[in-house]
């Protein structure tokens, strides 16, 4: 099954748009873990448990792994998600963005390395540095687009001089990844829940392509706008799909030892209310 088809799939099975990033900082575990980096999967782990049936995807994000030393645990971490959801994807938040010859290893180290179903990536480099990952049939790839950093109007909110009609450096991102950059049809794109006005802006640009939005939640994105701008639907099939990502709010939800139930508290609150938006 590819991945936008998988997406679909647990879309539908969990009647959900949500997904949980796992971003583990051992400074905010409870009181008995805390600060303790060979605990990263036995966090991570009780959230995937928590939270599994209430989610369409997980997001690990592998800095948060890698600067503890513990690429050994998200390789558990993914392999434990097969295992208690195996009909929920996994996205890989690496945000990779290089040559030709470097991307290739990055994708054996998404793909073939941590099993996962789709990365996300920087496609500031142009097509050469993104197309190592197309050649990983029903994989997918997510390209930063609208991110919602203040800093990202430095560059995304730009005018082209020389492409015609002159767009925004973020709207050409949309029209490549929707047409000719788009091999496998597996390409989505970022863009933030801060900027619900350029959400509607990416889908009327690139209709078909699931939008990874982050920002939901601790960062203050609205989830009711961030469905009206981003969903799409056509007699009650889902024609641009959504991935709400919530990261930090449904992680550190309690500091103390009912952190995952209370994970899963507001995981489910989430799920609702987006589900609530989408009906």
């Amino acid at each position: 099954m590819n991945f936008t088809d998988m997406l679909q799939q647990a879309s539908r099975r969990q009647q959900s748009l949500l997904c949980v990033g796992l971003d583990p900082e051992p400074s905010k575990f409870p009181a008995a873990m805390r600060g303790d980096t060979t605990r990263i999967f036995d966090f991570c782990a009780r959230i995937v448990d928590a939270t599994h049936d209430l989610v369409c995807a997980f997001k690990p994000q592998i800095a948060y792994f890698a600067a503890h030393r513990a690429e050994d645990q998200l390789e558990r971490l993914i392999t434990h998600i097969r295992r208690v959801a195996p009909q929920v994807p996994v996205i890989l938040d690496a945000k990779r963005g290089d040559i030709g010859a470097t991307a290739t290893q990055y994708a054996v180290e998404a793909f073939e390395r941590y099993g996962a179903d789709a990365v996300t990536l920087s496609p500031f480099m142009g097509f050469d540095s993104v197309e190592p990952y197309l050649k990983y049939h029903g994989k997918g790839a997510f390209l930063l687009c609208r991110t919602s950093n203040p800093g990202g109007d430095d560059f995304q909110n730009q005018r082209l001089s020389s492409v015609d009609g002159q767009p925004l450096l973020y709207e050409h991102i949309a029209r490549l990844a929707q047409g000719s950059w788009n091999l496998n049809g597996q390409l989505g794109l970022v863009v933030g829940a801060t900027y619900p006005a350029e959400i509607e802006r990416v889908r009327a640009l690139a209709p078909t392509l699931p939008l990874l939005i982050p920002g939901v939640g601790a960062q203050g994105g609205d989830a009711a706008a961030t469905v009206k701008a981003g969903l799409r639907t056509s007699h009650g099939e889902v024609t641009g799909n959504i991935i709400v990502n919530s990261s930090r709010a449904v992680l550190y939800a309690s500091a103390a030892e009912d952190f995952a139930q209370a994970a899963r508290a507001i995981a489910l609150k989430t799920r609702d209310q987006l589900h609530a938006a989408s009906s």
